[in-house]
């Protein structure tokens, strides 16, 4: 049995779909910086850092970092649900997993907590930093629109669309794809949409 560690409206949202279309059995346990408690306790025992997603495999192996976490679900789950068959295909998702990850989850990190990325920061230059990474991040999914949204399986969604469906709802990404990339923000409509994925997006979004 698979332990996932998560919260709502978090980045878990994208592993606990990705199981529901691997068909892969899991226990969800409620954990969060946010929700200190026995569930977050549980998961500074497996995650020193105590971030979420984390994933302890069968055997006690930790998994974290969305990503990974996802690439690795996608080798090891039935061929070509989470990852494409065709090699080309396939690194071209690898691609765009690590892409989020590097850009766009790193964009919301600073959003979080600029305090963590300047010293001194007060309030007003904690402002500058939000408002600067603000526009990076929505550059970012601009440019992931273009270079990933021909391809992009909203009807049959993998590891790839999960990640991008989930992580870009944070910090206004939505609402400057519908007005810069609207073909593509209603590709991310569809995946949410799917049947295998709607009910977790609605349990993590009602």
């Amino acid at each position: 049995m698979l332990t996932l560690y998560g919260s709502k409206g978090s980045g878990s949202a994208a592993v606990e779909a990705a199981l529901v279309v691997a068909g892969l059995a899991y226990t969800g346990v409620d954990a969060a910086t946010w929700t200190p408690g026995p569930g977050y306790d549980a998961l500074l025992r497996v995650n020193p850092l105590g971030q979420i997603p984390t994933l302890v495999l069968a055997d006690g192996t930790v998994m974290t970092e969305s990503a990974a976490i996802l690439i690795h679900l996608g080798l090891t789950a039935a061929p070509g649900l989470l990852l494409p068959l065709d090699a080309g295909a396939r690194a071209r998702a690898l691609r765009g997993l690590v892409y989020i990850a590097a850009n766009c989850y790193a964009a919301i990190s600073v959003l979080d907590y600029p305090e963590r990325w300047c010293e001194p920061c007060d309030d007003a230059m904690k402002e500058r930093i939000r408002a600067g990474t603000r526009a990076r991040l929505h550059h970012h999914w601009q440019v992931f629109a273009d270079e990933f949204g021909i391809g992009f399986d909203a009807g049959s969604p993998g590891a790839l669309e999960l990640l991008a469906t989930v992580v870009s709802r944070w910090s206004g990404a939505r609402a400057d794809l519908l007005a810069q990339r609207p073909a593509f923000h209603a590709q991310l409509a569809r995946v949410e949409q799917h049947a295998d994925v709607a009910a977790v997006f609605q349990r993590h979004w009602p």
